[in-house]
């Protein structure tokens, strides 16, 4: 009796003593287009986040003197608004500590008031300023938004392009129409004249009758709101027809799959990413060569930014000292401080980075480099 009292004792003990020194796993959620044409960017996306939490489980993290292990919950919200409410939910119910992403607008808006209505922190590229006007605090935009973008391109046309006329073309999603807006306001402020504002959608493919209007009036250049996608088939109609614009647009055709899409006639084409230029410090130049080792492709857009995004969750928590708290973290982020690859990062009340700095970029020898 003694021995089997004894045994049982020990046992208890063990298991108490093996769930103290347990790992705890905490979940980050991601949301964002895994397939369909903008797949690109969300893989791009995912990317940036897996390298980050590579290196946050290789120190590995301790909080409340537990080992914690993070995991990547991907979703495929395919870039649509009703997917991307339910990838919302089911990200909420996972009890994932935070999220990254949406990287549409038009996913991120409906889906950040179910992320709102949990008291979830997102960090979303998605650039439309309404996502940030509905008064929540739970979103911390980790991207420049359509004012900083769609405004900067106007300027450069202007300043840099020696643009005197300039025509519009935008998507009708959320992104498209929210930069092409921001580039019009800007534009006209400045004094640009624009003689032609057109509508296309996020899945056509012939763009000849809107080019072939917009040739009749000559604009020295066109501004696009939408995707790569649509951008590299209008690039080659343009050509096609000898329209002789230069295409602009914002980080929705900033990437190298411009480039894939249209070769060399991506000289042409002028556009704006977040951020200051990777390439420019030692740290981004590595973050480039790492990524391009690990995954065998040219890093897209916004996988730094994502790479950035999970750091700063990771020390939410470690300041706030909380695996499982949601509020906590949030509440950490709204007063963030924090140096990232691609650039510091701190938000302004309404969750929007404070000072996002943005880079215009063209093409040379089918590489995306800085303007």
């Amino acid at each position: 009796m003694r021995l089997t009292r004894n045994f049982v004792v020990c046992c208890g003990l063990s298991a108490i003593m093996g769930t103290a020194l347990a790992d705890t796993s905490v979940t980050i959620g991601l949301s964002g287009p895994l397939t369909g044409n903008q797949a690109g960017s969300g893989k791009d996306n995912e990317n940036g986040a897996r390298l980050a939490i590579q290196d946050l489980n290789a120190k590995p993290l301790t909080i409340g003197g537990q080992k914690v292990t993070l995991k990547l919950d991907s979703e495929d919200d395919q870039g649509d608004p009703k997917v991307g409410v339910q990838i919302a939910q089911k990200l909420v119910d996972s009890g994932a500590i935070a999220i990254l992403g949406p990287n549409n607008s038009g996913v991120a808006i409906p889906a950040s008031r179910v992320f709102n209505g949990a008291g979830v922190a997102i960090l979303p590229v998605a650039s439309n300023p309404a996502l940030t006007a509905q008064g929540f605090n739970n979103i911390f935009r980790i991207g420049a938004s359509d004012a900083q973008l769609g405004g900067s391109m106007a300027d450069f046309a202007k300043n840099v392009l020696k643009a005197n006329t300039v025509a519009v073309i935008d998507d009708r999603t959320a992104y498209g129409e929210g930069i092409a807006t921001e580039f019009l306001r800007e534009a006209k402020q400045i004094g640009l004249t624009v003689v032609g504002q057109d509508y296309t959608n996020s899945n056509a493919v012939d763009f000849k009758a809107i080019l072939s209007t917009l040739k009749t009036k000559d604009p020295d250049a066109i501004f696009y709101g939408g995707y790569t996608a649509q951008a590299g088939p209008m690039v080659k109609q343009m050509h096609q027809i000898a329209l002789k614009a230069k295409l602009m647009g914002g980080d929705g055709i900033c990437s190298a799959e411009m480039a894939q899409l249209t070769g060399e006639l991506a000289s042409s084409v002028y556009c704006a990413q977040g951020g200051s230029a990777l390439d420019k410090t030692q740290a981004g130049r590595a973050f480039i060569k790492r990524y391009k080792s690990t995954y065998s492709m040219e890093m897209l857009v916004y996988a730094a930014n994502f790479y950035d995004g999970t750091m700063m969750i990771a020390q939410a928590m470690l300041a706030t000292n909380t695996t499982t708290d949601r509020t906590k973290v949030r509440a950490y982020l709204a007063n963030a401080q924090y140096d990232g690859i691609a650039g510091h990062y701190a938000f302004d009340s309404s969750g929007n980075l404070k000072g996002a700095p943005t880079t215009v970029y063209t093409f040379r020898k089918s590489q995306l480099v800085p303007y």
